[in-house]
């Protein structure tokens, strides 16, 4: 099954607030009992989307102007803390196909990557113009382009973006799943194995 290359990714988006926004904040660890990542997007964010009593704060996501935006805007050093692998799959969940942000962990950048979700770094200043110009207009559409790094929106603006070599290689190929690879290429795998000798 060959993956789907992922070129350009194109939504409404959404301004998280907070510099350093760590993967338990992301998914708090409670949260993390699952046996499959399914059904964790509803708890993305889920301590500052809702008070200790489980009723609504005032955080973006909780803003119907901002219902089903998919692109994430952020700060400094996204998705930093642990590796945990449940805070891209919330995000995903949520449905988020791509983080704009000044920074990321390596790690969750990493993460993300292998889920098709691209994460693209942009200057404070960009981020702010693009913050400002979505909370004026929540319905501007945005698009990611990975081939020319560059960030559109259709009130005309242009924002460079970059992002690491090999995430943005592995994406515009369609090898963004390295199991889905060895998967694809089980019967060179058996045949090298054989090949080998020492083997089972």
């Amino acid at each position: 099954m060959s993956l789907e290359k992922v070129i350009k990714v194109s939504g409404r988006g959404v301004f998280v607030p907070g510099a350093d926004i760590d993967t338990d904040r992301i998914i708090p660890a409670r949260f993390m009992k699952c046996v499959t990542f399914d059904g964790l997007g509803e708890f993305a964010f889920y301590d500052v989307r809702f008070d200790p009593s489980g009723n609504r704060t005032n955080h973006p996501l909780n803003d119907a102007r901002f219902q089903g935006a998919s692109i994430l805007l952020a700060g400094m050093n996204f998705g930093c803390g642990s590796s945990r692998e449940h805070a891209p799959q919330s995000l995903r969940k949520y449905g988020f196909n791509a983080v704009i942000a000044e920074s990321f962990a390596e790690i969750f950048n990493g993460n993300c990557t292998t889920l098709a979700m691209p994460c693209v770094v942009a200057s404070a200043d960009d981020v702010a113009i693009l913050r400002a110009a979505i909370e004026a207009d929540p319905q501007i559409e945005i698009t990611i382009d990975l081939e020319k790094l560059l960030v559109t929106t259709s009130a005309g603006h242009e924002i460079p973006v970059t992002m690491p070599d090999s995430a943005r290689d592995s994406l515009t190929a369609g090898r963004w799943d390295p199991i889905q690879e060895l998967l694809d290429n089980n019967a060179k795998i058996e045949e090298r194995a054989k090949a080998l000798g020492y083997v089972a």
